[in-house]
């Protein structure tokens, strides 16, 4: 496969995370078109080189691969089905779901872009607003090899890490895995160094002791640098899919609560 082949790239959602997606595909030499609902989201794009387009469907005439950055299943669904997306690809273009939704929700919008001889694939993204500025992202990809092989040179120009999980579906199931993950480890870290701080530790000393030892994690190395602000979202959608698979969550079921009452605001105030 050529550079050719994979130059004309547009990203649709041009929020904080698919603004950098956008504007590192760009600084990489890639032809990138982009849209969004939003005015300001446009031309902040428009500055760091992409070429606007009027809506997702105008997307589709200048772009081979396409990453779709929206918050919701619903929002996802639109932009392939009905936005008139998917009848203005070409047959072997391949759309990316970088959007953090429901397994099954992908499985079924790739089914109806193979019907039109267009791929698509599941490409959620972790590690935070932080990595996305960065160009280091950890991309994990569900879908057919051939879909993936081909939009993994789009994909590393904002991603440190591709890595190809399974079928279709993967990716989600990989970040939200992680997710459960992480906000487990944040309720804990929260609780932990609530209690240190009732017990008179120094606890930005604490946090830097603790990240040599055996309790050390990703959240607690970065404690107060994150926001929380996607955890109730997360956290529903890995209680939805865990309910359809009928697997008892009762710890996730907790974390989802506890969850709820912690922001960044409370995880600096403990390094006061």
């Amino acid at each position: 496969m050529t550079e050719t082949a994979i130059a004309r790239t547009g990203i649709i959602g041009l929020g904080a995370m698919g603004l950098q997606m956008a504007r590192h595909m760009a600084a990489k030499g890639f032809q990138v078109c982009g849209n969004d609902i939003d005015d300001d989201a446009m031309r902040r794009a428009s500055a760091y080189g992409v070429r606007l387009c009027g809506s997702a469907a105008d997307v589709g005439d200048l772009a081979e691969i396409v990453v779709v950055m929206v918050a919701t299943d619903a929002q996802v669904d639109d932009v392939v089905r009905t936005s008139g997306l998917l009848d203005r690809l070409q047959p072997g273009a391949v759309i990316c779901i970088a959007s953090s939704i429901a397994p099954q929700t992908c499985r079924d919008l790739a089914a109806t872009a193979a019907a039109r001889g267009i791929g698509l694939i599941d490409t959620p993204v972790v590690l935070g607003q932080e990595a996305a500025n960065r160009g280091e992202l950890t991309v994990y990809a569900g879908g057919e090899a051939k879909w993936v092989e081909r939009a993994t040179p789009a994909l590393h120009a904002f991603g440190r890490k591709i890595i190809h999980v399974g079928a279709i579906g993967s990716g989600q199931i990989a970040k939200t895995m992680n997710n459960l993950l992480l906000w487990a480890t944040m309720c804990a870290n929260f609780e932990v160094l609530t209690l240190a701080k009732a017990l008179g530790a120094d606890v930005p000393k604490l946090v830097e002791a603790l990240g040599h030892g055996s309790g050390a994690n990703w959240s607690l190395a970065r404690w107060g640098a994150g926001t929380g602000k996607w955890a109730e979202k997360d956290m529903d959608v890995a209680l939805d899919i865990a309910q359809h698979a009928k697997v008892p969550m009762p710890l996730a079921g907790l974390v989802d609560q506890l969850v709820k009452s912690i922001n960044q605001e409370k995880m600096r105030a403990l390094l006061a």
